[in-house]
Parts: structure tokens; C-alpha cells; sequence
């Protein structure tokens, strides 16, 4: 949908072509700086610099994706992206006046930029729908796991209409009917050969194919192709990061860490007053935890549950009601202050700020017993934040955060990083990211 993002792009460049020339221009003109610096070519410049913010904060936060995500989150995700973009401009234009700019005219145009963009989604979103209406899809599955999925999916019925359902241990030619007779397809936990016979029959009929992948589907994504021969071959390096991206990481983290422990030392300070206000208990919760290569740490978090939450020696996770949780515990948690103290944890080198989240021993094992894949999260060293932390939930299952955790171990890079950590930010007020687990899954 280039079309309906085009006309955004357009909009937000224009209010602040016309913000730039009616009025931060004309001081610019009129100050220590000559005008011809700000002729043509310096407004085009500036206008460059403006439109690139766009489409990376846009990119990073999906902002363009109209039809696929709900229409709040666009809203939501275009509004920050605004907020930052038009930040970001506004120190711009301090540094080029050499002094603090006026900030109504960038106010008002924030402003008016939001408001465009409720609109722009609400009619984006209609058109999409005129445009392309939901596929009728048939899911292929394995197992049970496929129950979640088609939940998740029939959420969204803007966009997915499964209609049939059948396990892949039915004959061939029946499978092959189903497909035919629908337009999508959606393979769900089936095992590597008939999922490569069902993949094969779909992609000669052109018909559109969903799969859930299986943990050596991302591994083999993340190899690398090489052609020394006339036999195609991709190699998969399976040994983490490397040095030099070892290097860049600490760097990052210790970069990010510093900055933030400075900025957020007096939320933890107000956090820790407010907690020993409460009931006088210990401030901080420390924790066993593993990192890379199953080493265990002290993970520091602020306490958010009673001091006899754990009396009984049985470690479990915090449920979506959790009694166990204090007034304060609550609000912390919500919008993960409860997390900050785990920047003396990156600082230390224990974790990373982007990485898997450090599991306690206890409940590792236990996943291990079900899943003996999950000690591949400790590839690399835990972490803040991640794939698991931005697009998953408390309440997501372990084999979908050991997905998502290996998908980041296997496509890293430094970007890559820079991109979490800014979607973190976008996640830090959304509520279900901060929900417990459910009752059903804590048994």
C-alpha cells in the first residue's frame, strides 16, 4: 500500500516544509548565519534529513503497515514516531540557530500532524478493506499447538478467514483438495517432510502459504550462502556472535547503560522510596539467573511482591491475578520499572541490553524436559530487552519465546539491536506486554 503511505509521507513533509519556511528559516536568514548557507540546496537538505527520520522511525515501528495491524496500533506507532521525528528536528533546528528555538510552531505542528494521522489511518484501513478483502485460508497441522494460532488468528478477521481445518496425517489427496478449494494456506507444527510435499503442492498452484517455523527452519534462515561449487550451499555457522560482534555489542551496552542509569536514576530513586514507604521490606529483589553458556548471575530488580511471596521454596511464575503482587508492585510492573535495576547487571557484564531473557535454573530445567532445544537461548548473554520481550507477552508460551529468541541469535546484528531498543520504548506502555502468565499455564 506505497499509495496510502505516500499521501502521509507527503502531509508530514509538507507542514514541515511550511513550518521551516515561514518561520525557522526566516530567523536563520536574519541571524549570525548567511542566508545564501539556506538557499535551495540547504532547504532541500534539510528537508532530506526530514523525510529519512520518517521512514526510519516508520520502519522501525511499523507505522506503513496498513491492513496488517490494527488500526490503534498504526495510530499509536505513527504518533510516536512523530513525537521522536519532530523531537529530533527541534534539536535540530536548536543547534542550527545556536540558541533555544521557539517551540510552538514544531507544538503545533506535532499536533496537527496527530491528528492527520488518525484520519490518514481510519481511511487507509477502509480502503485496504474495499481493496483486499480476508483470504479464505485452510490450516494444515501436526499437534495441538496449532489451537493457539488459529486463536491469535481469528482475532483478526479483518484479515484471516480460516474456514477449514485438517491434520496433515490425512491422505495427500485430500490435503491437495483443501488446497485447492481455498485461497491461503497455513501449515502449522508438521513434520519436515510432509510440511516440504504440502509447501511444494502450494507453490505450484501460487496459492499463499502461512508456516509456523520449526527451530531448524530458523536456524537454516539464518545461514549464510556460499558457492564455491555448482551444487548450491548454505552454511550455518551455529557458534553465536563473533568476536568483532562481541566487541560492538559491549560497546553498545555499555554506551546505552551508562546513559540510562543516569537519566532514569530519579524514577529509581521515587521507585525505591515508594517500595520501603509500603511495608518497609527490602528494595531490591535479587534472583539466580542464567546467561551465556548456562552461567548464573544475580539478576537486581525492585521488588514488586510481598517478601513472603516465595516463602514456600516453590519457584513459579507471577499469574495474570496474583495475589502475591503489592499495590506498588502493581504500577511498577506495568510499565516495567520493576526492570531498571538490571542496568547494574549490564554495566557489570552479566547481561546484554538486547538478548534472551535471563531464565532462573529452576524453571529452565524444567522447559528442558519438554523442550531440550531451550538451552540454545544461552548462545549469547541474556538481556533487557529482544524479539521475545517486543512482540511477545508475559503470558506467551516457552516454545514461542525460544522461536523468537533464536530467530534474534540467528539474524543479529549491530541494527539489529539499535532497532529493539527503540521498539522497546514503543512496548513500554502497551498493557498486555505486561500481563502475568495465565492460570492454565502455570500448571
Amino acid at each position: 500500500m506505497g499509495l496510502i503511505s505516500s499521501v502521509l509521507v507527503v502531509f508530514l513533509l509538507g507542514t514541515y516544509a511550511y513550518v521551516w519556511l515561514t518561520h525557522y528559516n526566516i530567523k536563520l536568514e536574519n541571524s549570525r548565519i548567511q542566508a545564501d548557507y539556506f538557499g535551495w540546496k540547504g532547504n532541500l537538505l534539510i528537508f532530506a534529513v526530514y523525510l529519512l527520520l520518517i521512514f526510519l522511525f516508520s520502519r522501525i515501528y511499523n507505522g506503513f503497515r496498513i491492513g496488517l495491524l490494527r488500526v490503534s496500533d498504526i495510530i499509536y506507532s505513527q504518533s510516536l514516531s512523530m513525537l521522536f521525528i519532530n523531537g529530533i528536528t527541534y534539536i535540530q533546528i536548536c543547534l542550527l540557530e545556536r540558541s533555544v528555538a521557539d517551540i510552538p510552531p514544531i507544538l503545533i505542528k506535532t499536533v496537527i500532524d496527530i491528528a492527520f494521522i488518525f484520519i490518514w489511518a481510519l481511511g487507509g484501513n477502509r480502503i485496504y478493506s474495499k481493496l483486499y478483502a480476508p483470504k479464505k485460508m485452510v490450516i494444515i497441522y501436526g499437534s495441538r499447538q496449532a489451537v493457539p494460532l488459529v486463536e491469535k488468528m481469528s482475532g483478526r478477521e479483518d484479515r484471516f478467514m480460516i474456514c477449514r481445518a485438517v491434520s496433515c496425517d490425512e491422505d495427500m489427496s485430500v490435503i491437495t483438495e483443501l488446497i485447492d478449494e481455498f485461497d491461503a494456506v497455513i501449515i502449522c507444527d508438521v513434520p519436515s517432510e510432509k510440511k516440504n510435499d504440502i509447501l511444494k503442492i502450494c507453490f505450484d498452484r501460487s496459492k499463499r502459504t502461512y508456516v509456523t517455523p520449526k527451530l531448524s527452519d530458523i536456524i537454516i534462515r539464518g545461514a549464510e550462502q556460499i558457492h564455491l561449487f555448482d551444487t548450491p550451499l548454505l552454511v550455518c555457522r551455529n557458534t553465536g556472535l563473533s568476536a568483532e560482534e562481541l566487541i560492538l555489542k559491549r560497546m553498545l551496552d555499555l554506551a546505552v547503560s551508562f546513559v540510562g542509569f543516569i537519566v532514569t536514576l530519579p524514577i529509581m530513586l521515587i521507585t525505591a522510596l515508594c517500595i520501603k514507604l509500603y511495608d518497609g521490606g527490602p528494595v531490591f529483589y535479587t534472583q539466580e539467573r542464567l546467561t551465556k553458556d548456562g552461567k548464573v548471575f544475580k539478576v537486581y530488580k525492585f521488588r514488586s511482591m510481598r517478601t513472603d511471596a516465595e516463602s514456600d521454596g516453590v519457584a513459579r511464575l507471577a499469574g495474570e491475578n496474583d495475589d502475591r503482587i503489592t499495590p506498588v508492585g502493581k504500577i511498577i510492573r506495568k510499565v516495567r520499572i520493576d526492570e531498571l535495576p538490571q542496568i547494574l547487571n549490564v554495566l557489570k557484564g552479566d547481561m546484554s541490553i538486547v538478548g534472551p531473557r535471563p531464565e532462573r535454573p529452576e524453571l529452565a530445567a524444567e522447559n528442558e524436559k519438554i523442550m531440550p532445544e531451550f538451552s540454545y537461548r544461552l548462545k549469547v548473554k541474556a538481556g533487557l530487552t529482544g524479539y521475545a520481550q517486543v512482540l511477545g507477552k508475559y503470558n506467551t508460551t516457552p516454545y514461542d519465546k525460544l522461536r523468537l529468541d533464536l530467530m534474534y541469535i540467528e539474524q543479529y546484528s549491530f541494527l539489529l539491536d539499535l532497532k529493539l531498543i527503540l521498539m522497546t520504548i514503543k512496548i513500554l506502555f502497551v498493557p498486555e506486554s505486561t500481563e502475568g502468565v495465565k492460570e492454565d499455564k502455570l500448571s
